[in-house]
């Protein structure tokens, strides 16, 4: 278990050429992109980080990442919790020409000024990660399986609907 804290800022390409490796827990209270895409979340992220150059002399870090996070049901919107994880190969460019040279196994990370934010690297991979739809199992769901009908069985009205080619007959004059 880890129980030390991710650095907010470090300089990855100090750390590729020594083939450091990093690991350590990041608050996802510090997160605003995944809060406005899940809500506010409490607890912390696991992250890992290996800092490389392959052999072609590209640096990147391979990593991984996980957390358990209170994700809304898509039908009762009631959070509940789920693992979230990823394990990602990212490769560190100073510009957007660089990132087109990449290969398509590495997403493209932008140094700027010898810094990297692991902060927002870890926000970016959690976010990719999320899983499409999240739902309680129905016998937990506050929103029956009644409440979701198309409304196919519903009592339809004593007066049929106003047909819109009789609208169309009446604006032109012909009854």
């Amino acid at each position: 278990m880890l129980t030390s804290r991710l650095p907010i800022r470090v300089e990855p390409y100090k750390l590729a050429a020594h083939g450091e490796r990093l690991e350590g827990l990041v608050s996802l209270a510090d997160m605003p992109r995944l809060a406005e895409a899940v809500g506010a979340q409490s607890g912390e992220a696991q992250v890992w980080l290996d800092f490389t150059i392959d052999a072609q002399g590209r640096r990147g870090i391979e990593g991984h990442v996980e957390a358990e996070m209170q994700l809304p049901c898509r039908r009762c919107l009631v959070p509940m919790a789920s693992e979230v994880e990823s394990d990602f190969l990212l490769g560190l460019v100073t510009s957007d020409s660089l990132a087109a040279e990449l290969p398509s196994t590495h997403e493209p990370v932008l140094v700027e000024n010898e810094q990297l934010n692991l902060l927002g690297v870890v926000e970016d991979e959690l976010i990719l990660s999320l899983p499409q739809v999240v739902y309680h199992d129905e016998a937990e769901c506050q929103v029956s399986r009644d409440q979701l009908s198309s409304g196919a069985g519903a009592v339809e009205s004593e007066s049929p609907a106003e047909s819109p080619f009789d609208v169309l007959k009446h604006l032109k004059g012909k009854h």
